[in-house]
């Protein structure tokens, strides 16, 4: 049975690097009961919270979208040993002006060397004190800060005012907030935002009453997040964005000419979420708002908590792509409630996600939704395991470091069909049984593959027997697709696969595409041979109605098969898609099709990245950059 830590034992309890502090015999009396392992060391943070640990942030931030620029005060709370006499927080590229204690006397600090895409350690000189602490923050975020996306309004589809968008995961908070940037160190937090009129700010908190006019044209928007969450779920955006209820407990944001599209598109939210609260147990969070984002947001989904950031890109008019709010919503057990203690463990948060969403959906949409969805999710493995090879150290659900994970297909794909497996072998009762108790008994925790698997052969497994069948710790420490996988129903897919074989053979367009489902399109253009000429392509446009789809799914694999055979026709559209989606799902592999086809590509992707790249996330220009600044 879980027990309630005491707040002093919580300064381990929740933290990611739980290494002993040779300096402290108080603090190491304290690490003995929690985390020790080395699997559980966050090698991401410059932070020592087995020493001192943020446990509540507050923000009193002021947006400036003139200079894009946002900058206050933060006030941490800290828990320390009692002979605590540093702080180390992580700093990437934030101007630091003052930090005091609260009675205002200065503290002093250095920053310390910059690592490559980690940022500096910021260590501050507490002195002795007693364990419960505040210090303040004078600061501002740098021009640039890669946590913030600063858009004109040329670039919102309202065209009318700026908008301003975070992204922090996995650890790029540091760019704008000084705290503990690290999955494992929980915080609470609040916060005051001022933004000029007539903009509107959300986070993912709740907001605390109306905005306040406080004069020049500017107003205090206050928020509260009483839940310990990790820091890479502070979020924030700010825009000409206005609210629609479509549930007693979930409604959407978005620009207004956005606003009536994006509703309609998520209206089975409330449904998705008593189907969730069935299957794993309550939404913890209170309401479950989203939302729509410009098209500019790097990612399908972010599962910001109580606030859930989305892309423009799923809204299809039919739903089809309500397969992303499932996911982000089933984040809030997995992830959110239960978050990987370390970024080399981040399929404890998205396979163990997937699994989830396919179940939702399932319970929603059906058994043949749900199947054809994990067969397109299978079959992304299958593609990953062969282009790198089945022994491939990456393809391990547990990785020794943050940085040496493949792709989705394995942290997403390969953790959704591990739990399916587990499932098919133990009875979905049984498991249904033990993943609910893992939630309830993690709750507001941060966790380790090692404590999974644990938990799974104490709570889950009846017999040794059993345990050989299931093979838990091949599925997680190993490479590869372990043989007993439960392979997604091949019947899923049978009417698809025959279409595709007939079109391979003799050129035939299926008939009834029209009445397909987004699943079955996808996976038909997905497994049609992938050298045409201009003349097939022409007719798979004109037969199916390629380029005029409202799904963007559909088009980017539509616009990623033509730019792989040099198709001139499409040319323009492609140049259209990649200036109004910066969603790097998409932008990447299209950048990377042209690239892959010679110079007539790399001319191509070399003019249109000039064009686009300003309007992009950090996180996709990094993506692309990648590839048009690659050598050979």
């Amino acid at each position: 049975m879980y027990r309630p830590l005491s707040s002093l034992a919580l300064l381990l309890a929740a933290t990611a690097c739980t290494t002993m502090n040779r300096e402290s015999p108080a603090t190491t009396a304290m690490v003995a009961p929690v985390l020790t392992t080395a699997d559980a060391v966050d090698d991401a943070t410059f932070a020592r919270p087995q020493v001192a640990r943020v446990t509540h942030v507050d923000l009193d931030l002021a947006l400036d979208f003139a200079a894009k620029a946002v900058g206050g005060t933060a006030t941490l709370d800290v828990l320390a040993a009692p002979d605590a006499q540093t702080l180390v927080l992580d700093d990437r590229g934030l101007v630091i002006t003052r930090i005091t204690d609260m009675a205002g006397r200065d503290l002093p600090y250095t920053v310390g060397t910059s690592v490559e895409d980690k940022g500096a350690p910021l260590t501050i000189e507490m002195g002795p004190g007693p364990i419960n602490r505040k210090i303040r923050i004078q600061y501002s975020a740098a021009p640039g800060a890669e946590a913030l996306q600063w858009l004109s309004p040329e670039q919102t589809a309202g065209k009318q005012h700026p908008f301003l968008f975070s992204q922090g995961q996995a650890i790029l908070n540091r760019t704008w907030i000084p705290t503990q940037d690290s999955p494992g160190i929980r915080q609470t937090w609040t916060a005051r935002i001022t933004a000029p009129e007539p903009l509107d700010v959300i986070m993912s908190g709740v907001r605390q009453g109306e905005p306040e006019d406080i004069g020049n044209g500017r107003r205090a928007f206050r928020f509260a997040m009483d839940k310990p969450v990790p820091p890479y779920l502070i979020a924030i955006a700010a825009g000409d964005i206005d609210f629609q209820s479509v549930g007693p407990r979930t409604g959407v944001w978005a620009e207004p000419v956005t606003l009536a599209r994006a509703a309609a598109e998520v209206g089975d939210t409330e449904s998705l979420v008593t189907a969730a609260e069935g299957l794993y147990g309550p939404y913890r969070w209170g309401r479950y708002d989203m939302i729509v984002l410009p098209p500019s947001f790097p990612y399908g989904g972010m599962e910001n908590p109580v606030m859930t950031f989305l892309t423009p890109t799923f809204i299809a008019g039919d739903r089809s792509n309500n397969g992303l709010v499932a996911h982000e919503l089933a984040h809030s057990w997995s992830g959110n409630l239960v978050t990987n203690a370390v970024w080399a463990d981040s399929w404890l948060n998205e396979g163990v996600t997937s699994y989830f969403e396919n179940r939702i959906t399932e319970q929603v949409y059906g058994k043949k939704r749900a199947e054809q969805e994990a067969a397109l999710a299978f079959a992304g493995i299958e593609e990953t395991l062969a282009e790198v090879g089945a022994d491939a150290p990456g393809t391990a659900l547990h990785h020794k470091t943050s940085g040496e994970e493949i792709g989705s297909a394995i942290t997403y794909d390969k953790g959704h069909f591990f739990l399916r497996t587990v499932e098919s072998i133990v009875g979905r009762e049984r498991f249904d049984a033990w993943l609910r108790q893992w939630f309830d008994n993690h709750a507001f925790q941060p966790a380790t593959s090692q404590m999974f698997y644990d938990d799974m052969m104490r709570n889950l497994v009846a017999s040794q027997a059993e345990a050989d069948r299931l093979a838990l710790r091949e599925w997680i420490f190993e490479p590869g697709l372990p043989a007993n996988v439960a392979r997604p129903d091949p019947a899923a897919f049978a009417e698809v696969d025959a279409a595709v074989e007939a079109y391979e053979r003799t050129g035939t367009i299926p008939a009834r595409y029209s009445d397909w489902t987004s699943a079955e399109r996808m996976r038909f253009l997905d497994n049609i041979p992938k050298q045409r000429t201009n003349a097939q392509l022409a007719t798979l446009d004109r037969a199916l109605g390629l380029s005029g789809s409202q799904n963007n799914e559909i088009v980017f694999l539509w616009l990623e098969l033509a730019l792989a055979n040099r198709y001139e026709p499409a040319l323009p559209q492609a140049e259209a898609f990649l200036a109004r989606v910066g969603r790097a799902k998409f932008v990447r592999p299209l950048f990377q099709a042209m690239w892959s086809e010679g110079e007539w590509g790399r001319a191509q992707a070399r003019r249109i990245y000039a064009t686009t790249r300003p309007g992009y996330h950090a996180v996709t220009r990094g993506a692309v950059d990648r590839i048009v600044n690659a050598k050979g």
